[in-house]
């Protein structure tokens, strides 16, 4: 459990998003002017890169080799441009969000809890797309997608998009995997005998509220749910009151990739919410683990890369944007990560992917995925909904078993 590393995250947030509310600056650099969301400047050409790149990234995002040497997507990137690529790994949308508010960062690769977050903050930039010569190869799902489209204004490029698995443990579970989200929210003994009290992980961070949303749209209807992100008062009560039923058989809160999958290779644990990222990397290493969508649907993300409002490096971003799309990175990316390509022509001819990859990594699942957005009060499915903040200070209450 790392409730002391969540709480300081917290509030780092609310601190940063008071500041954020009330300031906003722009800059220019070298081959073209580069303005932020406030000013409406954006640039107009892309000159001479500055010789860095910096990125803030989710874990396995921004490969170089060195994990594994054939998924690299840096070094030609760096020899092509001149650009060095320098990277940040956050474990959270919210420590991504408290970072790009320090500042110094050119990129972000922000999920949808994390995007309008920055936008509404002024802490990202509008994109020009007429700079990005291969954004017409993007999916159409996605190009105009709300969680980084703001009237009509694009604030950012996307990158990959997936679900949140059940991952589990192929020995515990036998010829009977999980089918239900069930094996993590309630105590229940397991297919090997024993108990699953102790033996399961739940996400350490507050957008983990909508997988519990969630799982109570299919197995309380009478709470009205229709939107996972988006709960009023006594819904938000009930799904914070599983998250503490489940506190009781949680022995572990994960929010980092390589600490979580050292957890189920060494610590014994059976199931978790995880990303296909821990899934592949595990099962490379000959782990007894598989990973499953439950009967009840899940939550996932769509992540796109965002320019800060500031980018101390705006031309190498922009490089960095055209390059992000690239259909040999996009489909190793999505072999890596186990992720879906925002380049659908990256889901044939990749060696690592292979023709059969998007499909099995979830292509054709996009709308039976609930995409993490930020959760509101002025929602679109009820009067009023319960705003993130609140997510925020309710499920470090869970977490501290409150």
């Amino acid at each position: 459990m790392r409730k002391s590393s969540l709480l300081i995250v917290g509030v780092l947030l609310v601190v940063a998003l008071m500041t954020a509310a009330c300031t906003g600056t722009s800059t220019t650099g070298s081959g073209g002017d580069t303005g932020g969301a406030e000013s409406g400047g954006m640039l107009t050409e892309v000159g001479d890169g500055e010789g860095a790149v910096s990125i803030v990234s989710w874990a396995g995002y921004i490969e170089r080799g060195d994990t594994d040497p054939g998924y690299d997507w840096v070094t030609s990137f760096e020899e092509e441009t001149g650009c060095m690529v320098e990277n940040k790994v956050a474990a959270t949308s919210d420590e991504m969000v408290a970072l790009m508010n320090e500042g110094g960062f050119d990129l972000v690769t922000a999920s949808g809890d994390a995007s309008l977050r920055l936008v509404s903050g002024k802490r990202v930039q509008p994109v020009n797309v007429d700079l990005i010569p291969s954004w017409s190869t993007v999916d159409e799902r996605l190009q105009n997608a709300p969680w980084f489209t703001v009237d009509g204004v694009h604030y950012g490029v996307p990158y990959q998009w997936g679900p949140n698995v059940l991952m589990y443990n192929t020995e515990v579970f036998g010829d009977s995997p999980p089918t239900s989200w069930n094996v993590v929210f309630e105590e229940m003994d397991l297919p090997d005998g024993e108990s699953n009290k102790g033996r399961v992980q739940a996400y350490d961070g507050p957008i983990y509220v909508a997988d519990a949303a969630l799982y109570l749209m299919a197995h309380n209807p009478e709470l009205g749910i229709k939107d996972p992100y988006e709960l009023n008062r006594d819904q938000f009560n009930a799904a914070l009151d599983l998250l503490r039923q489940q506190r009781q058989i949680v022995s572990k809160y994960w929010h980092d990739a390589f600490i979580q999958m050292d957890d189920f290779t060494n610590e014994g644990f059976a199931a978790s919410s995880s990303w296909p990222f821990q899934v592949n990397i595990l099962q490379f290493d000959g782990q007894p683990i598989a990973s499953v969508v439950p009967e009840e649907g899940a939550t996932g993300w769509a992540d796109t890369t965002m320019m800060a409002i500031d980018a101390p490096h705006p031309n190498c971003a922009y490089k960095w944007l055209e390059h992000s799309l690239d259909p040999k990175l996009q489909g190793d990316l999505a072999a890596w990560f186990g992720s879906v390509p925002s380049v659908p022509a990256a889901c044939t001819g990749n060696e690592l992917l292979t023709d059969e990859g998007c499909a099995i990594n979830g292509f054709d699942n996009f709308e039976e995925i609930h995409f993490w957005t930020t959760p509101v009060s002025d929602c679109a499915s009820q009067d009023e909904c319960v705003p993130y903040h609140e997510w925020v200070t309710n499920y470090i209450a869970v977490i501290g078993g409150r």
